[in-house]
Parts: structure tokens; C-alpha cells; sequence
């Protein structure tokens, strides 16, 4: 089982266990914070098998079907998985304002309390888990999956300094006031990941680094005289490039075949794992049949 399987189903248990937890505890003690929270732990467990199933595709080999594999799937996971916190974000912020204005009170703190700090050990085990993956298997899945989960973090810690107001002062608009908070932040976060998620799903090129690299491999060839039409693009954990080569027209076809195969090796060699077609020109023939040639 590869590490990014592993890391998903660690995460759908931990939300299985907080689920559980959050649920029973903020229906006894009326806390909108708390149920908020279970609300939110119970839409992390839907995005965490959809992770599940999102990883497991993705690590099967281009077939005739799909000939550049199914990496993409991890994108619109991302792209789900925002959609979900954002979902969350907003129904924390109904449930804040509603109890803000129709008011109520908690009871049970004291267990409250426990289980928030219950919540805050276990999902900081699990972000501290996820990064570690993340960081070994560059999988934008596991990312997304490590961000979610730090958003929790936030607003479990919220909940529990709001919890803990409430008992210091009696004020109970407290646990809506922090629930309010929590909400716009849990919302705001969900775009950063949208956003990459809906980038690579159109195929935005490489970031700019990457980039600067294929570039100084092709420009440290002699042979090459000139380049164009260097195409980027990411699926899942592939780095696809394309680009055209420059040669002498007097060159053997041999010889610019293994100084293209030099330059394909050395971007093989960058972090991360790479799919590149190089096509060989006699001459630089940009523009003159059609702009993407």
C-alpha cells in the first residue's frame, strides 16, 4: 500500500473518531461551536474517502483509455475537498448567526472542554502525519488533505478558548461570536485550494522555477541551437514538458537524437517524476505553420 493510501485512511478514521465524539457532546451540551465543528469533522470523513478513491486512481498506469494516466483525479479531489470546507465554512456561519440572534445557552463545559482539547491533540498528530507524507510524495491530495486539517486545528482551538470564556464570564454569545470567526476563516481557506486545484485542472504551466531549470538544461546543449514551444503542464504527481529543438540541418538524425535524449535524462533527474517529448528541428520554424507546432 503506498504512503498516500495510508495517509487517507489514517485521515478517514481520525474523522470517524472526532465525528463520533464532537457529535455526542455538542448535542448534550447545545454548543453551536461544538456541533459546528462535528458538521465540519463529518464533511472532512466524505472528503477523505473521495481522497481515498481520488489516490487509488491515480496510481494506476496510462492505459489505452487514458493514455496520460488518471492523475487529474487528484486535482478535482482538491477541487471537491475545497468545495467542502467552503460548504463548512458557510453553515458555520449560519448556525453563529443564528444562535447569535435567537440566543441559548451551553451546558455540560466541563465535558465540552475535554473533547475539544481531545480534538486539538488527535487532528494535530494527524496534520503533523499528513505533512510528512505530503513532503515525501509531493501528492496534492495529501496537501489538501494536510491544509483541511489545519484549518481544524484553528478552529478547534477557537472553539476551545471560546468554551473556556464562556465558563470565566457566562457570557454565552461568546461560543457564536467564535463560531462567526471560525466560520469566514474556515471559508477563506477553501480558495487557495480551489484555486490550484481548478489551475491544474486547465493546465497551468510549471511553477516558474521548474521552469528556469528545463530551460538552463537546454541551454547548457552546444548542439542546440535554438528552442521554441516549451509546453508545461502538471497531472497529479507528472510533470509533462514539450518542447521543439534546434539543430544544424547538417547534424546526423543519430546525434540530435541522443543530444535530445542527454537533455530529457537531465530533466528526468529534477525533483519530482517527469514525462517529456522532445521534437527535432533543422531549423527554427516557430509561427510558420500554426502557433502551437
Amino acid at each position: 500500500m503506498s504512503l498516500q493510501r495510508q495517509a487517507t485512511i489514517v485521515s478517514s478514521l481520525t474523522a470517524c473518531i472526532l465525528i463520533l465524539v464532537k457529535f455526542i457532546v455538542g448535542i448534550l451540551s447545545g454548543s453551536v461551536a461544538i456541533l459546528a465543528s462535528a458538521i465540519d469533522s463529518l464533511l472532512d470523513l466524505f472528503a477523505s474517502l473521495f481522497n481515498l478513491y481520488a489516490v487509488t486512481k491515480s496510481e494506476k498506469p496510462a492505459d489505452f483509455k487514458y493514455n496520460y494516466g488518471m492523475g487529474k483525479i487528484e486535482s478535482l479531489a482538491a477541487v471537491i475537498e475545497g468545495s467542502v470546507i467552503l460548504v463548512s465554512g458557510i453553515f458555520i456561519l449560519y448556525q453563529s448567526f443564528k444562535k447569535l440572534i435567537f440566543g441559548g445557552e451551553l451546558a455540560y463545559l466541563g465535558y465540552s472542554v475535554y473533547v475539544m482539547v481531545f480534538s486539538l491533540v488527535l487532528t494535530t498528530a494527524l496534520v503533523v502525519y499528513l505533512n510528512y507524507i505530503a513532503k515525501k510524495s509531493n501528492n496534492l491530495v495529501i496537501k489538501a488533505d494536510a491544509l483541511h486539517y489545519k484549518t481544524d486545528i484553528l478552529s478547534n482551538g477557537s472553539v476551545l478558548i471560546a468554551l473556556i470564556l464562556v465558563h470565566w464570564t457566562n457570557f454565552h454569545a461568546i461560543d457564536a461570536i467564535f463560531g462567526i470567526g471560525i466560520g469566514i476563516y474556515v471559508a477563506h481557506s477553501a480558495f487557495d485550494l480551489l484555486k490550484e486545484g481548478v489551475f491544474i485542472l486547465l493546465d497551468r504551466t510549471l511553477d516558474a522555477q521548474k521552469i528556469d531549470s528545463i530551460k538552463q538544461i537546454i541551454a547548457a546543449a552546444p548542439q542546440v541551437q535554438s528552442y521554441h514551444d516549451l509546453k508545461t503542464r502538471q497531472s497529479g504527481e507528472t510533470n509533462f514538458v514539450e518542447v521543439h529543438l534546434v539543430f544544424d540541418p547538417q547534424i546526423s538524425l543519430l546525434d540530435a537524437h541522443q543530444v535530445a535524449d542527454s537533455i530529457e535524462h537531465a530533466i528526468y533527474n529534477l525533483e519530482g517524476k517527469w514525462e517529456i517529448i522532445t521534437h527535432l528541428d533543422p531549423y527554427d520554424d516557430e509561427g510558420t505553420i500554426c502557433n502551437i507546432c
